[in-house]
């Protein structure tokens, strides 16, 4: 099976609403679909959507691109769902996930409700966007409307001082939240291992990655670690680092970066790989007015994974015959001077999957 041509679609999603963080706000998605046809017909996809602010990088975000387009082709060969072909172990269907509700001052007691209705029982809101006390007086609004079993997941998006965060913290104690992602502007192990000290639920690592080092797997600040395989230049780097920090004890979350469809496929294949059971952030779909292919259907606050070989991903009609995608920025094509290098097959993966959990002891169980 070789690739004999390679093409760069172009992509501009708009979204339904603005999607506000302490970072900013945006209301369209830029990326490009990458497209790879074998001599012997199949099709292989991947999806570069480079997101500067949140530390994705367009080389890091094109290599993701290609690595999933290659893995694609590898788990078709194969026969088996990329999930499958990643974990070796027998394909998963769904994966539990959490409802995006937005940022704390859009959030209402209907859309609270309108989430639960879907089957959602994680619910997930940005905060850091105003004070941090107006955010503490409107999230104990929202919490009357929590039946038992229900909580909120909290993202700051790096906006609090250490003094800030604290005081959040301790204001929150006694509320009904199920983790609260990347708290501080200026985060240090030392600073995100006092705060974990603080409060009883997980505080996670997302933009600040690059604080995972040796002494974070041997001595975790936190509890948990948000993963975006885009950041980390593509599924099996991301899959080590995960692999790593669950022997270590630490719980891997795998979250949307607002990719299209495709990318977010492969998000869900490596979160039924390396997480089958945890409840992750990628229901995102919902937040685009159009897409790039058919949708992963959601069911009871779960998404559904396709049985299909390879990543499964079916492009709009239109996309795949004309090659024009979404106001799509430019229809000119790319030919692809060269494979990944380097691309493990399926037997080296789990060769290195096998020597990681000889270094990092029995905890590791996937």
């Amino acid at each position: 099976m070789s690739v004999v041509t390679a093409d760069w679609l172009p992509y501009c999603l708009p979204l339904k609403h603005p999607w506000q963080t302490s970072q900013g706000v945006f209301s369209e998605r830029h990326g490009q679909l990458l497209r790879l046809h074998t001599d012997d017909g199949r099709i292989g996809w991947g999806d570069s959507a480079p997101l500067p602010e949140f530390g994705i990088s367009k080389a890091n975000a094109t290599h993701f691109a290609e690595e999933v387009a290659y893995l694609d082709l590898a788990a078709q060969k194969a026969r088996l769902p990329l999930n499958s072909w990643l974990s070796g172990e027998a394909p998963v269907t769904s994966a539990a996930v959490n409802a995006n509700l937005g940022s704390i001052f859009t959030v209402q007691i209907d859309d609270i409700a309108r989430a639960l209705g879907q089957g959602f029982s994680i619910l997930k809101i940005k905060v850091g966007i105003g004070h941090w006390q107006d955010e503490i007086g409107h999230l104990q609004h929202l919490c009357s409307a929590l039946p038992t079993g229900a909580k909120f997941r909290l993202d700051a998006n790096a906006a609090w001082t250490l003094e800030q965060a604290e005081e959040f913290f301790l204001a929150s104690i006694k509320l009904p939240i199920e983790g609260l992602e990347e708290p501080l502007q200026a985060a240090s192990q030392s600073t995100l291992a006092r705060l974990q000290g603080l409060v009883p639920f997980p505080i996670a690592v997302d933009e600040s990655c690059h604080l995972i080092d040796e002494n974070f797997f041997h001595h975790p600040p936190v509890r948990r670690l948000i993963l975006k395989p885009a950041r980390h230049g593509g599924l099996l780097p991301t899959m080590e680092i995960a692999l790593r920090a669950q022997a270590s004890g630490i719980e891997c979350i795998v979250t949307s970066s607002l990719e299209s469809n495709c990318g977010l496929l492969a998000c869900a294949h490596l979160a039924a790989a390396i997480a089958p059971q945890a409840v992750h952030g990628l229901a995102t779909a919902d937040w685009f007015l159009e897409n790039m292919g058919e949708t992963m259907a959601l069911c009871a606050g779960r998404i559904m994974l396709p049985s299909t070989p390879g990543l499964g991903f079916f492009p709009h009609r239109s996309i795949a015959e004309s090659g024009h995608s979404p106001r799509a920025l430019s229809a000119e094509r790319e030919k692809l001077p060269s494979k990944p290098t380097q691309l493990p097959g399926q037997a080296s993966l789990f060769d290195s999957i096998a020597r990681i959990k000889r270094e990092h002891g029995p905890r590791l169980d996937l």
